[in-house]
């Protein structure tokens, strides 16, 4: 196992260096490591609603480690079954590790290839059955509540499509859901009942993430290994607190928001960089709340220290060329070590617990998302009242409204598989960010609902919100539904817009050619 203090390499923290020692000094004080592993629900607040029953992320990875070999054997039951691919019919907790594994890894020899699908646009919904022979295909569909729109619509059209045949489709949900009840009615391969007791941004390293996992052929073993001893397996602690590696990133993240250095700016090697997904879910949606948060920056290219404001922290996985100048700026830097592919496991852990820590340094609580129902009462309201008229803006109106210390929020209801236009948003993305010296986000709809929404509407209120729907030149059925997907898609899109209207935010729907003309 990795030692713990090996994690955090160098850490250059220039005008933030007496408020991190302060907020190091508060969780020793306050006996916060030992606290969290005892499950102390007080750490964050005196009620533990949504806290006392959410800390099992601590106690997983030794759990999972003895299901290995029971893992692998369903991937071989796959592979022997005639199985070529799996689909994931996932949102959010439910399937960004496993995008992560996927872009990461890919699938060893041998073994399924994987295609997450985290989106209700019709396009990507239809090429499933283009690209791929159904027969050759196990579909999993993952979702904690067992209830998710997305999910469930994309089940109910996958299983009418492929004839309902149970012995190709597979379940990971919590235990008694209606998913659950559903995969059993019908004969499921699997149906895999996760721990209650761990919310969907904290399962990577349960079933929701190791089954995808154990399909891509993912050395199990040797991505749970690299989980920091002593950190999962056991909460003896070799080390003073102030050294543990959660202790001191969470400190150095929460106090770099309170000292006005909300935009983490993360700086992943390439192989990995997709990591980035689901660690963008895991802090924003965990620290964004009360009108505070971190704003987790994800694939931006690294750029000079003149293209960055005072509201940046950076946390680079491993070293790279820049850094040391951003350093020099006075722009706080962390290093987070690196040696390969596998270390995604002890990352994730690391995270975990920083963020949960940062959580308590914060004063919130990093377990609960109160503001994401909004959109989907909104979304739900679209959907049986009719979409209701919304104005497209001009472009430049809303970034006229862009502040230093603001961040731009690029928002696209688009089809995750069209590279080009996904390359022309980045594009976009980057030009503004150097025109305007702002931390930049992109995030393709709906899935962004599920990670970075919760931030969006109950962090601060820095965000700009421009907004892009792509056409639906044609559409998919929802058996069981008065509705297709692409009125899903704009349902969401529109409940979206009204929910940050209505909090007062500055956003606005804008045409995707006069973004895309940005970088032109």
């Amino acid at each position: 196992m990795t030692k713990t203090a090996d994690v955090i390499g160098r850490a250059r923290l220039g005008p933030i260096a007496d408020a991190v020692a302060v907020a190091t000094d508060d969780l020793v004080a306050r006996d916060a490591l030992r606290r969290m592993w005892m499950g102390d629900h007080t750490l964050w607040d005196d009620e533990p609603t949504e806290i006392a029953d959410r800390l099992g992320w601590l106690h997983v990875v030794g759990e999972m480690a003895e299901r290995v070999g029971e893992l692998e054997a369903m991937a071989a039951e796959a592979v022997a079954d005639g199985l070529r691919h799996a689909v994931l019919l996932g949102m959010g907790g439910s399937s960004l590790f496993p995008e992560v594994l996927w872009r990461s890894f890919g699938p060893s020899p041998g073994h399924l290839d994987l295609t997450v699908l985290d989106t209700t646009d019709p396009a990507a919904i239809a090429r499933v059955a283009s690209d791929h022979d159904l027969d050759a295909c196990l579909f999993v569909a993952a979702s904690k509540s067992g209830v998710t729109i997305e999910t469930i619509s994309q089940l109910a059209h996958f299983w009418e499509l492929t004839g309902g045949d149970g012995r190709r489709f597979l379940a990971i949900t919590d235990p008694g859901t209606e998913l659950a009840r559903l995969g059993r009615d019908r004969g499921f391969h699997r149906v895999y009942e996760n721990r209650p007791d761990i919310g969907g941004r904290y399962s990577a390293l349960s079933y929701f993430g190791l089954v995808p996992a154990a399909l891509l052929g993912v050395d199990l073993a040797g991505l749970l290994a690299r989980v920091p001893d002593p950190m999962a397996f056991t909460s003896a602690l070799e080390r003073p607190d102030e050294e543990h590696p959660g202790v001191r990133l969470g400190a150095t993240i929460a106090a770099a928001a309170l000292a006005g250095r909300d935009k983490l700016t993360l700086v992943l090697p390439h192989e990995i960089g997709a990591f980035g997904l689901w660690l963008e879910q895991l802090v924003a949606e965990s620290t964004g709340k009360q009108g505070t948060g971190i704003v987790p920056v994800v694939g931006e290219h690294l750029g000079r220290s003149q293209d960055y404001g005072d509201d940046r922290i950076f946390v680079a996985v491993g070293y790279r060329p820049g850094l040391d100048d951003l350093a020099a700026a006075g722009h706080p830097v962390v290093e987070l070590a690196y040696r390969d592919r596998l270390d995604v496991g002890g990352l994730v852990v690391v995270w975990e617990q920083a963020t949960a820590l940062a959580g308590a340094v914060l004063g919130i609580n990093p377990f609960d998302q109160p503001d994401v129902a909004a959109a989907k009462t909104a979304t739900n309201r679209v959907l049986y009242e009719g979409l209701p008229d919304i104005d497209v803006v001009a472009l430049s109106g809303l970034l006229e409204q862009v502040r230093a210390g603001d961040y731009l929020s690029l928002q696209a209801y688009v089809d995750p598989g069209d590279a080009e236009l996904l390359g022309g948003l980045h594009a976009a993305r980057m030009v503004l960010r150097d025109r305007l010296r702002v931390a930049t986000t992109l995030g393709i709809g709906p899935r962004f609902l599920h990670s970075t929404g919760q931030l969006h509407k109950g962090g601060p209120a820095t965000g700009v919100f421009v907004q892009v729907v792509g056409d639906d030149p044609l559409d998919v059925a929802i058996p069981g539904r008065p509705f297709g997907f692409s009125a899903l898609k704009q349902a969401q899109a529109a409940g979206d817009l009204v929910a940050l209207k209505a909090r007062g935010l500055r956003a606005g729907r804008v045409r995707i050619d006069d973004l895309l003309e940005v970088a032109s």
